[in-house]
């Protein structure tokens, strides 16, 4: 072996009983066996990297909670540890068994991703039967772009690994030392990070409807379904990861693999499209987004005119209240009218904050579809809501009665968006523009 790290004076470190049963609690939540067994190493080779730096310098500190292996939904897909940060650094981890091989795997995701790439890659090995572990060397970004600039070929494989050689990696690691001490992190220089990501996701949005549910089975990885166009995209929504991972973790059956397709969309539509600010309701203002849509505030004070939506409204809310609905005096509403196959459509959305000292920052949300008077709403007609963990509710016209409204009624705090579509059964869908409040950026 060309290094000959065997020689280095830095001595293994032995790992605590306590250690390795939280390696064994992170990589549990893993559901593919294989990428657990890199899950649990990778969490020992952390536990040695604190170990050391710890042993080294006091006030060094390793900060892991934003790490990909504090996250699951991270940890399934990354078989390295990144975004660990000491100090201003980002440090990534590459956990090996045995440096046997003279070439180390490295994701293309810790390269070529600017949300991933760390200033310095550190290479750990892990003597499981042991219980030790040993960080063996160091390169930083500049380094190992450097290095890959050099090469006449890039040595890329098909589950978006370089092979790299291993003597680009310093052979001392307490140069790691000098370099957190001593240097800005503005030294080393990492790419900005990647723009028009909502625009990139949204592109492609049928291809991931069609290709994601493939993953379905815990066994298969990214790399199998998706090219790296495709990967490199997604893997920039921690939604879409997350989504990724209860999938494989429920293993659904076939009937809600066709519901979680339809929440795919939904899903990729709330994080790509604008969201209306209903949190400017309360200034009797409406956004951009409203204004382009043609959202219409209502004053909820009866016009004169018949059915006008204030009075319509006056009447739903009656019936709504018949109900156990109860929407209080500070609400805001607006109504949006819209087309569906020809079908006249109106939507109500009825908003107020519903903080409280023990729920701060909290809000609700009321939707009513109906139509202008006097249409009734189409026997196939369908409503859903959904948000970031799933569809919240799917309601449908019954046939059997003459519909005049369907109303939905959610709570969620400040952050959280919520996403309405409205079809018939031939396929023809609207979604609308997804509903959120921040009162922030209100007044």
């Amino acid at each position: 072996m060309s290094l000959e790290f065997e020689r280095l004076p830095t001595e293994s470190l032995s790992l605590e009983t306590e250690e390795i049963e939280k390696a064994i609690a992170l990589s549990s939540q893993i559901p593919d066996e294989s990428r657990q067994w890199q899950t649990y190493l990778n969490a020992l080779g952390l536990f040695t990297f604190t170990k050391w730096l710890e042993e080294r310098d006091n006030h060094l500190t390793v900060n892991w909670q934003e790490s990909t292996i504090a996250k699951p939904e991270l940890a399934n897909v990354f078989p390295v540890v990144t975004n660990l940060q000491v100090g201003q650094f980002k440090i990534c981890l590459i956990t090996l068994e045995s440096l046997f091989d003279e070439q180390v795997s490295l994701p293309r995701l810790v390269i070529e991703l600017s949300e991933f790439i760390p200033h310095f890659y550190v290479l750990i090995e892990i003597l499981e039967e042991q219980e030790s572990g040993i960080v063996r060397g160091v390169m930083n970004y500049q380094q190992l772009r450097d290095n890959l600039t050099s090469l006449s070929s890039l040595d890329i494989q098909a589950d978006w690994t370089y092979k790299i050689p291993l003597n680009w990696f310093e052979k001392d690691p307490n140069n790691l030392l000098l370099y957190l001490r001593a240097v800005e992190s503005e030294a080393i220089p990492l790419p900005a990070l990647m723009e028009n990501r909502q625009q990139q996701l949204a592109a492609i949005e049928n291809e991931l409807v069609r290709l994601l549910p493939q993953l379905q089975t815990s066994e298969i990885e990214l790399w199998q379904v998706l090219n790296w166009q495709q990967g490199s995209v997604i893997l920039n929504f921690p939604e879409l990861l997350e989504w990724i991972y209860k999938l494989q973790n429920n293993n659904l059956e076939i009937a809600n693999l066709a519901s979680e397709k339809t929440y795919l969309l939904d899903l990729i539509k709330l994080i790509t499209q604008p969201a209306l600010n209903l949190g400017r309701w309360l200034w009797d203002e409406l956004d951009e987004i409203g204004e382009s849509l043609s959202w219409q505030l209502l004053n909820l004070t009866p016009a004169r005119e018949f059915r006008s939506p204030v009075e319509e409204f006056a009447v739903i809310k009656s019936q709504l209240q018949t109900q156990g609905v109860e929407i209080p005096t500070v609400a805001r509403c607006g109504h949006h009218n819209f087309n569906l196959a020809g079908n006249p459509l109106r939507i109500y959305a009825v908003a107020w904050n519903s903080s409280t000292e023990n729920d701060p920052n909290m809000w609700s949300l009321v939707l009513i579809l109906g139509t202008p008077a006097p249409n009734t709403l189409p026997h196939n007609l369908q409503f859903r809501l959904s948000d970031r963990t799933g569809i919240l509710t799917e309601q449908q016209v019954n046939p059997q009665q003459l519909n005049s409204y369907l109303f939905t009624a959610v709570a969620g705090n400040w952050d959280e968006k919520f996403i309405a579509s409205v079809s018939i059964a031939n396929g023809v869908e609207v979604t609308l523009s997804p509903f959120a409040f921040d009162i922030r950026q209100a007044g």
